[in-house]
């Protein structure tokens, strides 16, 4: 997947609008629930930021992965969630304030810790062999333009303008999802003769992950005794990470500019769309019953 006009102009682009989206139904109160619900955010956040990232080196060290792809895993780990993954906490009738929650002050986070768990995967990964890495500041200030910039840009227009913002809502979100569907159908349309030898590579490894953190975040919000709706919150939140924000990272000149890197993303983008399907399909049918 070579980077292109696509990866270079119209992925960040993407990612903005998608992040102005979230922001369109965030207030200064969700950033201060975790003084109201401590618990839930603060096991959330521990399992995002913490469990998260190991479970990618640990899969990255199991599975037969080159250095490159490897990296591109432990990238796509350390991203928070996302609008999709408050899509999904709605649609499975969740605690929607504390998927916001969660998703804001993980976002606001990762910032900051994305560049130090990368370049610790390219040094345990690629070594000596690189010189690549990311520049602290310089990454930090980057994604913050791609995340928070767009994020409070999404809140100013809620606070100033909340019925325009209401509406908003309700199209951008949609419109950034399918206008970042149509980039990676193009992108691996572009490279049909290497989907499958991708999804060879890379297709069982991101259904791990995708899999495996969302059994543990369903685990570990149970065992913890939280309620159906945080419960369900935390599972999506824990399962279903930002693969727009890994892949920009990986693909875009201004980050790691290595395409290798960005098919984890890029398939995961593919798979995490019919686990969460199906997980919505199992929770709105049979968790009630389980779970009387």
């Amino acid at each position: 997947m070579e980077s292109n006009f696509l990866t270079v102009v119209f992925l960040p682009l993407a990612l903005f609008i998608i992040m102005v989206s979230m922001g369109l139904g965030l207030t200064l109160n969700d950033f201060k629930r975790i003084s109201s619900e401590p618990k839930s955010v603060i096991i959330g956040l521990i399992a995002q930021l913490v469990m998260l990232p190991l479970v990618g080196f640990v899969l990255a060290r199991i599975f037969p992965l080159t250095p490159e792809l490897a990296v591109g895993l432990i990238l796509l780990a350390t991203c928070p969630g996302g609008p999709t993954s408050n899509m999904i906490t709605y649609l499975v009738r969740g605690n929607i304030a504390l998927s916001i929650t969660l998703t804001a002050i993980s976002s606001l986070i990762t910032v900051f810790t994305l560049p130090l768990v990368v370049n610790l995967g390219m040094h345990i990964f690629m070594g000596s062999a690189t010189s690549l890495q990311l520049p602290f500041l310089k990454t930090v200030m980057r994604i913050a333009v791609i995340t928070i910039f767009p994020v409070a840009i999404g809140m100013m227009l809620k606070y100033h303008t909340p019925q325009f913002a209401a509406k908003a809502e309700k199209w951008v979100k949609w419109v950034s999802l399918f206008f970042l569907a149509l980039i990676i159908f193009g992108l691996l349309l572009r490279e049909r003769a290497n989907v499958l030898p991708h999804f060879l590579q890379v297709g069982w490894v991101t259904f791990t992950l995708n899999v495996l953190t969302m059994a543990l975040g369903y685990g570990i919000a149970t065992i913890t005794k939280l309620d159906e709706g945080n419960v369900k919150a935390i599972t999506v939140e824990v399962g279903i990470q930002n693969g727009s924000l890994a892949f920009t990272v990986a693909s875009t000149p201004a980050f790691l500019n290595n395409p290798a890197m960005a098919i984890p993303a890029a398939i995961y983008c593919l798979i995490m769309y019919v686990t969460s399907a199906a997980f919505t399909y199992w929770s709105r049918s049979f968790y009630l019953h389980f779970n009387k």
